[in-house]
């Protein structure tokens, strides 16, 4: 990295640590009234301002804004150059097609293809593939990873071939753990340097949950693969300046309670102030009793309250996780002398100078036992009143008849089996997701859940899919040490791979007479996962009910198999003697969770384990690839040549005005990228599944959308494709179809689209409020973008997606406050034009044109969510990759 910071408040000074030198930018030295009003993520980004101060991306003026602390600051475009980036292999594998795409593309344009480098350290984790197919069995773990391989073999080799071809770019082989437990367990350093400079640990990653590092006091949240793109190739990423939301927490956790439980309420608190778009900082003495790996499960769900970021500040925990996950010494003294050098030490005094633009406040001890579902990660529900709320969710949300609510009153025979399913049975229960699998009290604490069942006798109900997918292989040495894996078998959570599995929809199937009998009595079944994510058909196809809970709870549901249990009253069943088990029997102390902890894990495992965790199994090291500078691409269903830059040329060609468009998709509010992007399993009956047999692909080697995303064909095919849409084009259907303007017919929405395209008609997508919550999924965007859609118009955006639709030159629209779809009484019949694009600026007020079939006509006038000038050159250059390509050129 080339730093010539211009230096204009005289910052830059150095840092002596040992035997050690480093020039480190000081921003402590800043003589400013407002520096110690300054929240610490505002000093992290202040650091970044002066040390890449250059008079063009960074300005004096810029860090004279973020200092100012006002209202008129907030409107302030800054650029942020984030130290690296982290990917997954789901959004890397598009990542890297793209860079590939890109090298032809310079090289048709007459450039030097190895300009395209990633110029900062890029690290991808391959931990998005494992599906759960093999469960409950002690070869579960060893045919998972054997089909693993065998599906995404063509994937692998296109990862192994950009290991070799880029520079910066390091690949983490399958079966490692999670890319966010090994960023928080090996790869993040709290302070960077790169051998000359030191300078504070700043990321962004190609999947929202990066944010979880932020537990490690290193600044970062997840982005879309386009925008990672570009910080690769060296341009900032360009923000406004954040409001920061302080979250002062008290007090400390009572007994029976978890980090799962406090970060639920959290996600609740805060998705009802509203911090979409803004920081969150945790503060105050309730950090004192917060370990590191539960500040980790606090600040991983930043994306589900909707925050940037959840900072954590740098203090004695920070240096005690750094030691004992088998950090050098040497990272750990630099770690602390810098802190504490830079004013980014904690000292509880200082956090009652610092300006919040709001600030929430919880006592820990008022946390209560709790799930979250049965569709959103916010909607908690007390352990105690979950059976009452799932009987209401039947009839509210799942509108089952009354008489069919109870179990006993309609029941389903399973084929092959003494045991009938009914509306509200437990079929999954998941220990997954990187949310709780990095976190040792909560992870021993549901194997000593198991230890505790299977000595009285209990055992899982039959109908229940059990799994353990733990974020490291770390886990899995603490489980075995503390001997309560053995105990984890025996109720079926055997080990089943390395990485995100349920949480990300790789369940996997359910077994055959369980599926037809949901099937055949269109019943409300449910999943218990641990992880972050419950959205309408992500984690199983066939689970409608799915609720968010710590791996104990996990365990405990696999036990008692229905969600009308009570937990706090029912019996689990009958143990050895006969007699009623209940949960308060195999709950243990929180002092016996912390014992265990304190027993069982142990620096040795993070030096082992880590210690060469670039090499992969066998199965990796005999993947063979070329040294070829660009990629030989080979007709496959999983990697092709994507058609971004055909007939790209060097000039920019001129914004125009959309006229004569018409609505592809009339949705309503809290779409998510779940919705819009290609995920989970491919039916046979869809566009995609159509494709790919098309190309001789059986049904039995379909794989998942995830899978495939390196293939735009298959992906543009699964846009806006989830079962669970509702396109209100046309009423009464579910899943990815629309009404053809023309004709009236109802057709899938690719097929619609592709007719479109024939017609040269431009589409447009209407929305309601919170459009694009969810995971960071670029392929919502490039979906979008293929499908021919020129712009999207909602009540309200997630930050993410929005920035994502820029990026593949989507212009998203917003309504005024008081109008939307509903209120224009929109059908699809309408044509719509959006004037004023020629000559638009940063928020601009543009007008819409609603053409209706009578001949009247309404205008509308929308606000631009194009908030800053780099995303106008963005969306000039018709998206971010066209306007890196043309720079380099």
């Amino acid at each position: 990295m080339n730093i010539q910071s211009k230096d204009s408040f005289g910052t830059k000074e150095t840092l002596s640590v040992g035997k050690t030198q480093y020039t480190i930018f000081n921003q402590s030295k800043i003589k400013h009234p407002n520096l110690k009003k300054l929240p610490r993520s505002l000093r992290v980004l202040l650091e970044n301002l002066l040390r890449h101060e250059d008079g063009m991306h960074v300005t004096k003026d810029d860090v004279e804004s973020l200092l100012a602390l006002d209202e008129k600051s907030l409107s302030r475009e800054i650029s942020f150059f984030p130290a690296r980036v982290l990917m997954q292999d789901f959004t890397g594998v598009p990542a890297v097609v793209d860079l590939a795409a890109m090298r032809d593309a310079m090289k048709a344009l007459g450039g030097d293809p190895k300009k395209i480098n990633p110029l900062v350290p890029v690290d991808l984790v391959i931990d998005h593939s494992v599906m759960v197919d093999s469960f409950g069995s002690k070869n579960s773990f060893d045919e998972n990873v054997k089909m693993e391989f065998a599906r995404n073999s063509e994937r692998y080799t296109f990862l192994k071939w950009g290991q070799n071809a880029f520079q910066n770019f390091k690949v983490v082989p399958p079966g490692t753990g999670i890319c966010h437990q090994v960023n928080l367990e090996y790869l993040a350093k709290t302070v960077w340097n790169n051998g000359s400079y030191a300078y504070p640990d700043t990321l962004v990653g190609t999947d929202s949950h990066t944010t979880m590092v932020n537990g490690l006091s290193v600044l970062g949240w997840g982005v879309g693969g386009i925008e990672a793109e570009a910080v690769m190739l060296g341009q900032p990423l360009s923000m406004l300046i954040p409001e920061v939301i302080g979250f002062k927490l008290e007090g400390n956790l009572k007994e029976g309670t978890t980090a799962t439980d406090l970060v639920l309420t959290i996600t609740q608190m805060l998705r009802q102030k509203g911090v979409v778009g803004k920081f969150v900082e945790f503060y105050g003495p309730g950090l004192n009793s917060l370990s590191l790996a539960d500040r980790a499960t606090i600040a991983n769900m930043a994306p589900e309250y909707g925050a940037t970021c959840g900072f954590f500040p740098i203090d004695n925990e920070t240096l005690r996780y750094l030691k004992n996950s088998g950090r050098p010494a040497e990272t750990l003294e630099l770690v602390e002398s810098y802190a504490k050098a830079t004013g980014l030490w904690r000292h509880e005094e200082d956090e009652k100078n610092f300006t919040f633009q709001d600030t929430l406040h919880l006592n820990m001890s008022s946390v209560e036992p709790s799930l979250a579902g049965p569709k959103r990660p916010q909607d908690r529900v007390l352990l105690s009143q979950a059976p009452a709320d799932f009987e209401t969710q039947l009839d509210k949300t799942f509108q089952v008849e009354q008489t069919k609510r109870q179990r006993k009153s309609f029941e389903v025979p399973v084929v092959g089996e003494d045991y009938s399913l009914g509306h509200g049975d437990v079929v999954i229960a998941a220990i997954t997701s990187c949310t709780n699998t990095s976190n040792p009290d909560v992870m021993l604490g549901a194997g000593l859940v198991a230890k505790k069942a299977v000595e009285k006798g209990l055992t899982v109900k039959p109908w229940v899919k059990t799994s353990l997918a733990p974020g490291s292989q770390v886990v899995s040495d603490y489980l075995e040490k503390a001997g309560v894996q053995k105990y984890l078998d025996q109720l079926g959570f055997n080990l089943v791979g390395y990485g995100c599995t349920t949480c990300i929809g790789n369940s996997g199937p359910l077994s055959e007479p369980i599926s037809a009998a949901v099937d055949k009595g269109d019943l409300v079944v449910a999943s218990v996962l641990s992880g972050n994510r419950n959205f309408e058909g992500r984690i199983n196809p066939q689970a409608k009910a799915n609720y968010l809970a710590s791996p104990m709870l996990v365990v405990a549901y696999a036990l008692a198999g229905h969600m009308g249990v009570n937990l706090y009253k029912d019996s689990l069943g009958k143990g050895h003697d006969g007699k009623d088990v209940y949960l308060k029997d195999i709950w243990p102390s929180n002092e016996e969770i912390r014992e265990t902890v304190r027993n069982t894990v142990d620096v040795d495992m993070f030096e082992n384990r880590y210690g060469n965790v670039f090499d992969g199994t066998a199965d990796w090291k005999n993947i063979k690839t070329t040294s070829e500078q660009t990629y030989s691409w080979t007709p496959s269903t999983y990697i092709k040549n994507p058609p971004y830059f055909d007939g790209m040329k060097k000039g920019l060609g001129k914004l125009e005005d959309i006229s004569g468009a018409r609505i592809l998709a009339l949705l309503g509010d809290s779409i998510t990228t779940d919705h819009i992007s290609p995920a989970g399993s491919i039916k046979k009956d869809s566009p995609a599944g159509r494709f790919l047999m098309s190309k001789n692909v059986e049904p039995v080697d379909f794989n998942s959308y995830g899978s495939r995303r390196g293939n735009d064909d298959v992906m543009v095919r699964g846009t806006f494709a989830n079962i669970r849409i509702k396109n209100e084009l046309a009423p009464g259907t579910e899943g990815g179809v629309t009404k053809y303007a023309p004709t009236g017919e109802v057709m899938s929405i690719y097929d619609a689209a592709t007719k479109y395209m024939g017609t040269k008609t431009p589409l447009i997508v209407i929305a309601g409020k919170e459009y694009g919550t969810g995971s960071s999924r670029d392929w919502a965007a490039k979906g979008t973008r293929l499908l021919g859609v020129k712009a999207v118009i909602a009540e309200s955006f997630e930050r993410i997606h929005r920035s994502n639709l820029i990026g593949m030159g989507v212009i998203p629209l917003q309504f005024k406050d008081g109008v939307n779809r509903k209120t224009l009484n929109l059908d699809g019949t309408e044509l719509l034009s959006i004037r004023g694009i020629e000559t638009m600026k940063p928020s601009q007020v543009l007008e819409l044109e609603v053409k209706r079939q009578d001949g009247t006509m309404t205008l509308v006038p929308l606000k631009s969510r194009i908030d800053t000038a780099v995303e106008l050159e963005y969306f000039k250059n018709d998206g971010i990759l066209h306007y890196v390509l043309r720079k380099l050129t």
